[in-house]
């Protein structure tokens, strides 16, 4: 009886890569990923859009009560029903910009990571990827922003920032609403209007700060460079 001569392992390498079933696996997640970020930015705009075309109403029909109850009693009621319910919203959206980012930011290592497994099975296709291939901080701006790092003016042109602003803004004016209802000066309800506005702005930009420094600090690569 002749032996049979041993059998070797398969090799991934020796496959041409068409016919690797790990490619369509590949392929298929990663395409989910492309997916699940576009409609991610989508409802970004629409959540941003949503609250501006709020906020651009409660602005008419406060202009509208004003004109016809000259700032009066009817006024101010009228502007404290409506600007917290603006806020609310504004600060609803807020958060969820921000997590929206941090979703937004584990899809992109995400879709660095199939780019590694990529380069794994095609050595010879590297040097053809404009986004990078590794999953740490700057594989991340390399891939988000195709830099190392992002000046102040793409954090200031952000959709959270934008929103967080308006929101300060909106505290600032219910602020002063509220002073004028109870009798303060003037000068008094400028002063507090514009504390309230400063002070809302650093504490979101606190917790927003505070929300994605956790999750960095939280998050270790499996193929840094």
């Amino acid at each position: 009886m002749r032996q049979q001569p041993p059998v070797r392992p398969l090799s991934l390498d020796s496959l041409d890569v068409s016919s690797k079933p790990h490619v369509q696996f590949l392929v298929t997640e990663h395409w989910s990923l492309l997916a699940t970020r576009s409609m991610t930015w989508s409802e970004i705009f629409s959540r941003t859009g949503t609250y501006l075309t709020v906020l651009s109403a409660a602005v008419i029909a406060l202009s509208l009560v004003a004109n016809a109850t000259g700032f009066g009693p009817d006024f101010r009621t009228f502007a404290l029903l409506i600007l917290p319910v603006v806020l609310l919203i504004g600060v609803g959206t807020f958060f969820r910009l921000i997590e929206a980012d941090v979703e937004d930011a584990w899809m992109v290592l995400g879709m660095n990571r199939l780019r590694h497994a990529y380069i794994e099975l095609a050595p010879e296709l590297e040097t053809y990827f404009v986004s990078s291939h590794h999953d740490d901080k700057p594989g991340l701006m390399r891939t988000y922003a195709f830099r190392d790092r992002v000046g102040v003016t793409h954090w200031m042109s952000g959709s959270p920032l934008v929103v967080g602003v308006v929101d300060a803004v909106v505290t600032g004016v219910l602020a002063g609403v509220i002073c004028q209802a109870v009798g303060a000066a003037p000068a008094v309800r400028t002063l507090v209007g514009v504390l309230t506005a400063v002070m809302t702005a650093v504490v979101l930009g606190m917790i927003g700060y505070r929300k994605v420094h956790q999750v960095s600090r939280d998050y270790h690569p499996q193929f840094p460079g």
